[in-house]
């Protein structure tokens, strides 16, 4: 049997990376997948009616964006266009919205009293953008040291709870909001400390380059790294779910795109005991229950500014926000939950027959909940979209159990890799293990969560050296 120099165990978007930029430096790389379609998370699929593509999880692509290593392959001339709608995001209050343009001075501009204090907090983290990537975009171990003064304004605002900032910052509904929904992308309570990274990053992203989706489906993504992949050389294996060491074909590394403790159950006695008792230490995030809807005609949103925006936030203001993920952090079902929507085919006519849209909503739950809160998720739509369930054609609901059957990458439905709250927003499992011929290149390791591939990247450069002989 051929002997690889590396095989990659699962196909998002960090395996595919790694794959690829072991493949581009010359070396045997084969991937192998459990599902019949590539792409983990990033995997666009008809769930509801023919003719509707919905993304499976991941849907719109900020991260992927500005991924360095995405800039580096120029996706782009492998088919990947990204699409922009007129606002990066809106997030609806009663009849109206607040809304983030791409202009820091436009967003501002919309804040009524809060113009002067959105400009203040905001503008220099706009111009120190570049120093945000890194920070974004790097493991701990690689601060920024050319830019400490850049790195130290937003670090400041980072340690500090998401809740507390807005409140001591901004007195407006809409600006505490605006910040309040991207800090809610952490499925962290919002008065825990470091959640205000989260909501500058996401903000700033958005106001800098916008939040694009993929034209086609976040599939398209996947399928220009594999293109890349297989042109330099490499392989990949559909359908072969891994479940030990030993089913795997004869290679120098095997790298996980897994979640790290999925990565352990295949591992087994190949990892030491003390490894195992780490990561059995390493939290696990929130789940999500997913909603896809084929509908007969666009959402019936109250704010027409809500028709401008590929993506929304749901939940009303800064204390009602507060107050869900609070709920979640106890365990608690939501009640009124804090709803991530996406609309693509508004902006994308690819997606569904002319005439016709699709709806992506999920809201968090706690891991491994099985309940259906469907009556809850809808309740929300229907508060900011009266009469949307006339246009419903058809719709599928994914549990945390089926989000998991369909990606084991999600244990209990948690979509992140691991928690990513307190000092797990830093301290993930490094890429090399205790085994030398064992490396972790997904999500729970750095920088963590999203679809931008640098986890995948940093791991292969890890690789890189093993492989050369050198130490990582």
């Amino acid at each position: 049997m051929k002997t690889w120099d590396a095989v990659v165990v699962g196909s998002g978007p960090n395996g595919l990376s790694a794959a690829v930029a072991l493949a581009r430096a010359g070396h045997s790389v084969k991937v192998i997948e459990g599902q019949s379609t590539l792409g983990g998370g990033a995997r666009t699929l008809p769930l509801t009616l023919p003719g509707f593509q919905h993304d499976l999880c991941s849907a719109i692509h900020p991260l992927a964006f500005n991924s360095p290593f995405f800039k580096e392959l120029e996706l782009e001339k492998h088919g990947v266009e990204y699409v922009h709608s007129p606002y990066a995001l809106a997030h609806p209050l009663g009849d109206g919205a607040a809304v983030l343009e791409r202009s820091v001075e436009a967003t501002a501009a919309n804040l009524g009293e809060d113009e002067g204090a959105w400009l203040r907090v905001m503008k220099p983290l706009v111009r120190d953008f570049e120093v945000l990537t890194h920070l974004m975009y790097s493991p701990i171990t690689k601060p920024p040291l050319r830019a400490p003064f850049a790195a130290a304004n937003f670090g400041l605002k980072a340690l500090q709870s998401a809740f507390w900032f807005a409140e001591e910052n901004f007195v407006t509904p809409e600006a505490k909001a605006l910040l309040a929904g991207c800090a809610a992308h952490s499925f962290s309570p919002l008065t825990a400390p470091l959640t205000n990274a989260f909501a500058m990053l996401l903000a700033v992203a958005g106001q800098v380059a916008g939040w694009p989706l993929v034209r086609g489906g976040s599939q398209k993504l996947i399928d220009a790294l594999t293109a890349l992949l297989l042109r330099n050389g490499g392989e990949v294996e559909r359908d072969r779910p891994i479940t030990s060491l030993e089913q795997l074909p004869p290679s120098r590394l095997v790298l996980f795109d897994t979640h790290a403790h999925v990565m352990a159950r295949i591992c087994r006695d190949a990892l030491p005991g003390w490894y195992h008792a780490l990561l059995r230490n390493f939290e696990l995030a929130p789940g999500v229950f997913k909603l896809d809807y084929a509908l007969s005609g666009p959402m019936p949103w109250r704010s027409a500014d809500c028709a401008g925006a590929a993506t929304l936030h749901l939940g009303g203001t800064l204390p009602e926000l507060a107050e869900s993920e609070a709920r979640l952090s106890r365990g608690e079902p939501p009640e009124r939950p804090y709803v991530l929507v996406a609309q693509q085919s508004l902006f994308d006519d690819s997606r569904a027959p002319e005439g016709r849209h699709t709806l992506w909503a999920y809201c968090h739950v706690p891991n491994a909940s099985d309940l259906d809160v469907t009556a809850q998720l809808e309740a929300q739509l229907e508060r900011y979209a009266p009469g949307f369930q006339r246009l419903v054609l058809a719709k599928t609901a994914k549990r945390t159990s089926q989000m998991e059957s369909m990606n084991a990458a999600n244990v209990g439905g948690d979509i992140s890799g691991g928690a990513v709250e307190g000092l797990q927003v830093f301290l993930r499992p490094a890429y090399a293990t205790p085994n030398p011929k064992v490396l972790l290149c997904s999500s729970s390791a750095p920088p963590g969560p999203g679809v931008h591939g640098m986890c995948g990247y940093w791991a292969a450069q890890v690789a890189l050296k093993k492989l050369r002989g050198g130490r990582s």
